[in-house]
């Protein structure tokens, strides 16, 4: 026997096997809608008997395995049922001969036979037949179980007739010498009269008694049968068919304590027709189950047909712990014939499965290891793969589900072995599929957001890269784009630089033809898989918080969000299409495109949009595109983030005013308070005491009219004492310019005035003192006047001669804020409003100093004259005046009295 069959299980002993084939021209689908049909024929009740019958179908059965049948009765084929079309009269004789024809390949072992006849009508279809069926059409065959019932009956029949006539064989001492096929040629001048062969005969013959015992549903007397046959044969050392009987009565004892089967295969069988008593179900203990034989039940040849009285000797069958054993020695004996291969897998398998339902995985997994080395003949592809499946499926079973993904796996690669002419690479990638739980590999992106990565990343990153190829291979461009998408999204923590490399370039090359979209792929096995956004390229580092530009956003305005990320690529990272993903309000999105350098810190990246109505919106996350890979990214998926959207306000839409002024712009920056917005800040430089006007000019640039204007200043990071009106202007000539429509300029007038107290108190009170004059509360004095001590009457004082004059060009700061609250449109309806801030730096420096102050006498003893020296410390000629005085002109840098 050459081909396996790895579905074999314990309980297989027990059936008949019927093959159901189809002869001439059969449409596949109408054929196994008629063998499903009858495949659900499975078992029946014997009629006036508690027995069941149970019957396995195969609609393709190697005839070289039938020779195998007398050696284990279930592998031979007992019954043949031939579906055909034959739609007229003429063609019936010429399909009735190859009906013929096909009997004769299983012509030796088969108890019946039934021909189903589709399509033929008339007289030839009308003549009653036991052995052929006719149905008008595939559709018209109500009947077709009930003649697959009086099938299995005629079948019960003839089996019951061989065990009764091989229990009851009346030919003395000649029982035949049952052999598998390569013995027989090792029997050939043997001593048939030596008591050794008589032995070996009804060891044999003992042990096909029990098989047919066991089909013929009377269990406890295939128990005795092989009992027996297990003594009689380990007597004669026929190590062969020794192991035959030990495996068939581990086969009983695993069909009596395990009922509901073994095969794991839906609808369990039914413990119908146990001969065995109830109360047997209570007696599962471990330890040796011997059978006392009484050699007077014995006839001459060994084989009685009365069993009772072993029946009452029988102490039970094997144990759960015992069935193993007898699997372990029948597999040993097994293993010292090389043609008995076949039969030694065949047994590990069914070991296996009992073991998996004792839940005991270490022993079935050194069965299992047994069975990988067993040597068969040269197998050929096809049955590779379904030794390497059904190895997978087993260890699976066990709980091994990383070495059944192992042997999945190298069923996958046999599928596209080189020595096969037309690769199957749909089965390859079906088959690698159903590795990816042993390997603790998910196709959701989600499994792999958070905690700690699970699974061997090398073994995952290999077979994420066969899954690629073999989807390249099948022509399924898409599913190449969304593995390799999956790739690089999960594991690019363990992809070293040049990997990082060499997927990125295969990805551009595969969405250079097939770009990477967010539709879920249907595979046609049902299976979908889900998108993989590039939530890691770029990377959204933890903590890192979304920066809204605005509390509100208006209606039709651009809106901005700040996001914060960095490159993880050993190489400059396009990021294109970048933009935000909203729901609720409208949004129209303007996508970004940016260019961040390899393995970059953090990168500010400002994301804009118009909404388009108002109400409420709510930001969720972000698109790219990113290697030709479209990509959502929700804000809930990203691990760095500890939100799942941002809700913001979308108020009526408002005008927008921008400001430009006639002064430049200051290089210092102020801090507006809270909700201001500053559009801009300028400076100015002037002398205290002088007035300059500054020009604004208000451009409506939104698509509102402009209706409200307020403004108000104030002063900001000044200390300094302020000595009348700072700013002062008439906000009316500018209203009258309103409403100001967009796209429209008006003007706004503001005159700034400084005057400042430079003086120094102090210095002037010490001056007075050293001229012997006491007076207090003068407004004037001089800040230098320890430099210019030293007098020099009626001289001008040039500061640049003297060293001690020192430097006179002091400087005082004034910083202000004008706000301008506006508004229109439909947001002024509903009481909304803007806020915009101008910044004014103003840098005061003094205009003249009094350097020097001293008193002549006057008339009176209460008067004086007060003298003053009075120093430009401008760059410009200037005009002092004094109440009835006349005007004094002083020169830049001149000192007069």
């Amino acid at each position: 026997m050459s081909v396996p069959d790895y579905m074999q299980c314990a309980e297989d002993h027990q059936t008949l096997l019927v093959v159901v084939q189809p002869v001439g021209i059969v449409p596949e689908e109408n054929f196994f809608r008629i063998y499903k049909r009858i495949s659900t024929v499975s078992q029946i009740n014997v009629r006036d008997s508690q027995r069941v019958l149970y019957i396995r179908y195969r609609h393709h059965y190697p005839p070289e395995n039938n020779e195998w049948g007398d050696f284990q009765t279930h592998r031979k084929v007992v019954g043949l049922i031939i579906i055909t079309d034959c739609s007229s009269a003429k063609d019936w004789p010429q399909t009735f001969e190859k009906f013929h024809l096909q009997k004769e390949i299983y012509g030796p072992t088969l108890y019946d036979s039934r021909l189903f006849v589709f399509g033929l009508q008339g007289e030839v279809a009308e003549q009653p037949r036991t052995d052929v069926a006719f149905y008008p059409s595939y559709d018209e065959c109500e009947t077709v179980e009930k003649r697959i019932e009086d099938f299995i009956e005629s079948l019960f029949i003839v089996l019951e007739s061989k065990r009764l006539d091989r229990a009851t064989d009346k030919s003395g001492d000649k029982i035949p010498l049952l052999c598998v096929p390569f013995e027989k040629k090792d029997f050939v001048g043997l001593d048939t009269d030596s008591r050794h062969y008589k032995k070996r005969c009804q060891g044999r013959m003992r042990k096909h008694v029990g098989d047919l015992c066991l089909q013929a549903g009377m269990l406890q007397d295939s128990l005795v049968h092989y009992h027996m046959a297990v003594e009689l044969l380990r007597s004669v050392n026929d190590f062969l068919w020794l192991g035959a009987a030990l495996e068939g009565l581990c086969s009983a004892s695993v069909i009596y304590h395990y009922p509901g089967g073994t095969g794991g295969k839906a609808g369990a069988r039914r413990a119908q027709g146990s001969s065995l008593p109830a109360e047997a179900g209570n007696r599962h203990r471990p330890g040796a189950q011997e059978v006392l034989i009484d050699p007077g039940a014995l006839t001459s040849n060994g084989i009685n047909a009365d069993t009772s009285a072993e029946i009452g000797r029988a102490k039970n069958c094997l144990g759960p712990e015992d069935i193993i054993d007898k699997y372990k020695e029948a597999i040993s004996y097994y293993s010292k014939y090389k043609n008995a291969g076949v039969i030694e897998l065949e047994a590990c398998v069914k070991a296996v499965r009992v073991l998996a339902i004792q839940k005991k995985s270490m022993e079935a997994s050194e069965f299992l290891q047994n069975a990988v080395y067993i040597n068969l003949r040269q197998l050929s592809e096809e049955e590779k793969i379904q030794r390497y499946s059904i190895l997978s499926e087993l260890y699976e079973r066990i709980g091994f589900h990383r070495k059944s993904a192992f042997f999945k796996r190298v069923a996958a690669m046999q599928c596209v072995a080189p020595s096969i002419s037309e690769p199957g690479w749909r089965a390859c990638y079906k088959l690698l599929l159903e590795t990816l739980p042993g390997y603790s590999l998910s196709l959701d992106p989600k499994d792999f957001s958070t905690g700690t990565h699970k699974g061997w990343a090398a073994v995952q990153m290999r077979l994420l890269h066969e899954l690629v190829y073999a989807s390249r291979r099948m022509g399924n461009p898409a599913l190449s784009v969304r593995h390799l998408s999956f790739l690089l999204q999960t594991m690019l923590d363990f992809l070293s630089d040049q990997e990082k490399k060499d997927v990125t370039q295969s990805l551009e090359n595969y969405t250079s033809k097939c770009p990477g979209m967010m539709e879920f792929i249907t595979l046609p096995e049902g299976l979908r898989l889900p998108p993989v956004p590039f939530t890691k390229l770029p990377i959204v580092p933890q903590d890192s918080l979304l920066l809204f530009t605005y509390f509100q956003w208006v209606q039709g305005d651009v809106c901005e969000v700040q996001l914060m990320v960095y490159n993880p690529m050993p190489f400059e990272l396009r990021v294109e299409n970048m933009g935000l993903l909203t729901t609720g309000v409208e949004f129209e999105s303007l996508p970004a495109a940016l260019s961040l350098p390899a393995e970059s810190g953090l990168y500010p990246v400002t994301l804009v949009g118009v909404p388009q109505n108002t109400g409420q919106i709510t930001i969720n996350g972000y698109h790219t595109s990113v290697f030709g890979v479209f990509s959502d990214c929700i804000l809930d998926n990203l691990p760095g983030l500890k939100t799942n959207g941002c809700a913001v306000e979308v108020i009526p839409a408002l005008p927008r005013l921008q400001i430009s002024t006639s002064l430049p712009r200051s290089a210092h920056t102020l801090q507006p308070s809270s909700g201001d917005e500053i559009s801009t800040s300028v400076s100015v430089q002037l002398y205290n005491g002088e007035t300059q006007q500054l020009v604004i000019k208000l451009e409506n640039i939104g698509t509102e009219p402009l209706e409200k204007l307020e403004v108000t200043a104030k002063t900001v990071n000044s200390k300094e004492k302020l000595y009348g009106e700072f700013l002062s202007w008439k906000l009316e000539d500018t209203l009258s310019q309103f409403p100001l429509k967009p796209g429209k300029i008006a003007t706004f007038n503001v005159n700034i005035k400084v005057k400042l107290d430079f003086s120094c108190q102090e210095n002037l009170l010490q001056d007075l003192s050293d001229d012997g004059i006491s007076i207090s509360g003068l407004p004037l004095s001089s800040p230098f006047r320890q430099i210019v001590k030293p007098r020099v009457d009626s001289k001008p004082i040039n500061p640049t001669e003297s060293g001690k004059v020192g430097d006179f060009s002091h400087v005082k700061t004034l910083e202000a804020i004008l706000n301008f609250k506006y508004s229109g449109g439909p947001g002024h309806a509903d009481g909304y409003y803007r806020n915009l801030s101008l910044g004014l730096h103003v840098e005061v420096e003094p205009s003249v100093f009094f350097t020097h102050v001293s008193t002549l006498p006057a008339t009176s003893t209460r008067q004086c004259h007060l003298l003053l020296d009075v120093f430009n410390s401008t760059e410009h000629e200037l005009t002092v005046s004094a109440k009835n005085n006349e005007d004094l002109v002083l020169h830049a840098g001149e000192c007069q009295r």
